[in-house]
């Protein structure tokens, strides 16, 4: 059983009482497959969808709610959680670390603010939940790059890693000063077989499937020898559900799990790649996200995750590739790539 703290103390609390949710940042490559998979879990009105720029699916606006917000105006957020009673929230808005370096203002006011929103209106309407997604991106090149410990230093030399330290640290500062429960992990690269990447450094472990499929050749913009921690996207979805049901009494951690699955090179990728697609070519002319990825670990300790919520992952990098090039090949043969 679960608490939280109220004015009257502590309240016990299950995951059955979220009930209402609201995805931020539906539109994008986590946040769209999320949203699909919590309203299979949830029920489709039970689970409203939330973008801004980007536009929606069909899948996104015909099986619920979806409504137009820009997370950076409180009022927009607070007219949505009003209107649909929503008790949790995951806040899967962000720009993201390739964006941010080239637009750092727009980077920290969306994700500060539009962090800060979220969580004062958890805070005053007294929400369930609130998921807060971070990234690897807070680490830096004083942090240890191999098995990069839980609690560890946190110099990022991004502007997108400088707001999840600041992200990671507010959450924490809710759970304790106010009793807001404020979950969150901190993702590796997310490769999708559903939804195009949206500006990160990892997006070559996404595009360069699409064109193997579809031009059997990719230049990659890091080096060959380039190693980072990356997921598939099934992993990081039942990762972030599994998280946001567990325990809040065995949680340690709040707002800033290391979790991993899979580190590989660019390289590797493509050597694997080219066991399905023998004639595929790859070259690399890395360009200023090389710096990017230098400054992020190679491999990843998330023992904490493993030990407090039973963290486990379901794919390696062979079965990935293998379905990865399985779905993207069904739909290149029907013209949807």
């Amino acid at each position: 059983m679960e608490y939280r703290y109220s004015d009257g103390g502590l309240s016990k609390m299950s995951k059955d009482d979220m009930k209402r949710i609201l995805v931020t940042g539906s539109t994008g490559q986590i946040g769209s497959e999320l949203t699909v998979e919590l309203r299979k879990r949830y029920g489709n009105d039970n689970v409203v969808a939330a973008g801004h720029r980007r536009k929606p699916s069909e899948t996104l606006v015909s099986t619920g709610p979806y409504e137009t917000i820009d997370v950076t105006k409180r009022e927009e957020i607070e007219r949505v959680v009003k209107k649909y009673d929503i008790d949790t929230i995951y806040h899967m808005a962000a720009v993201l670390s390739g964006v941010g370096e080239q637009k750092p203002l727009l980077c920290w006011d969306v994700n500060m603010n539009g962090l800060h929103n979220i969580l004062e209106i958890a805070r005053e309407h007294s929400l369930t939940r609130v998921f807060c997604p971070s990234s690897i991106a807070v680490f830096g090149p004083e942090t240890p790059n191999e098995n990069t410990p839980q609690d560890t230093i946190l110099k990022p030399t991004t502007m997108y890693g400088v707001t999840k330290v600041a992200g990671e640290l507010l959450g924490n500062y809710y759970v304790k000063r106010f009793g807001v429960d404020v979950r969150g992990i901190r993702y590796p690269g997310i490769i999708s077989s559903e939804t195009l990447p949206g500006g990160g450094t990892t997006d070559y472990a996404v595009e360069i499937f699409y064109a193997a499929i579809k031009e059997k050749k990719y230049t990659c913009f890091v080096k060959e020898d380039t190693v980072l921690p990356m997921m598939y996207m099934p992993d990081c979805i039942k990762g972030t559900i599994q998280l946001m049901e567990a325990d809040f009494s065995k949680l340690k951690h709040h707002a800033d799990f290391n979790l991993a699955s899979m580190s590989f090179s660019a390289k590797e990728l493509a050597d694997e790649i080219k066991k399905h697609i023998p004639d595929f070519i790859c070259d690399y002319k890395p360009d200023f996200r090389q710096e990017i990825a230098d400054s992020w670990p190679r491999t990843i300790d998330d023992s904490a995750a493993r030990e407090e919520w039973g963290w486990k992952p379901d794919y390696d990098l062979s079965r990935m590739v293998e379905d990865m090039i399985e779905k993207l090949t069904v739909k290149y043969e029907k013209g949807l790539i």
